[in-house]
């Protein structure tokens, strides 16, 4: 897997003010890694009104994609890499802030982290959990359930995957 230190921020086409990028946790700079921690506990913390433990440990193996405004985070994701022994990569903590919902800012993110997952992991299954309300937004996009429902944190989730980019050439 390259790095993504050498990219550079990108214009998000639909949204010209907007500008994306992906990043390891330790290229980010200090304002941004803060600006996506706090969206990140307003949504899934106070929004949500979920206890749970935010920081993870796995921010340090992810590849996360911000989508900026005049460098202040409006929307993140993160890309998990396999774990050892394991042939799927995982997309989670999906968030947008609320002045930007309903315009398919969570839907370009999701293409991005796809065609990432693709580029850097063709042959592993991309997998999720997803909040059950939103299952009809992960099947649009091409993902496939996989289990029973469950709770993830008191809110409820399912499974879903995507099968693996077996017809890429790279």
């Amino acid at each position: 897997m390259e790095s993504t230190k050498q990219q550079l921020p990108q214009q998000v086409p639909e949204f010209p003010e907007l500008q994306w990028c992906w990043y390891k946790l330790q290229e980010m700079e200090p304002v941004a890694l803060y600006d996506m921690l706090a969206l990140r506990e307003a949504i899934f913390v106070v929004e949500q009104s979920c206890v749970y433990q935010e920081l993870d440990g796995l921010d340090k193996t992810a590849q996360h994609l911000l989508m900026t405004l005049d460098q202040n985070v409006v929307a993140c994701l993160r890309l998990l890499p396999p774990a050892e022994q394991a042939s799927r990569v995982r997309i989670g903590r999906v968030a947008v802030s609320l002045d930007w919902r309903k315009r398919g800012m969570a839907g370009m993110m999701m293409r991005q982290a796809i065609a990432r997952s693709r580029q850097d992991y063709q042959s592993c299954k991309i997998y999720l959990h997803a909040q059950t309300y939103l299952l009809g937004f992960y099947k649009s996009l091409g993902f496939r359930v996989c289990g029973d429902e469950f709770l993830e944190d008191g809110i409820p989730h399912v499974p879903m995957h995507m099968q693996a980019d077996i017809n890429s050439e790279q």
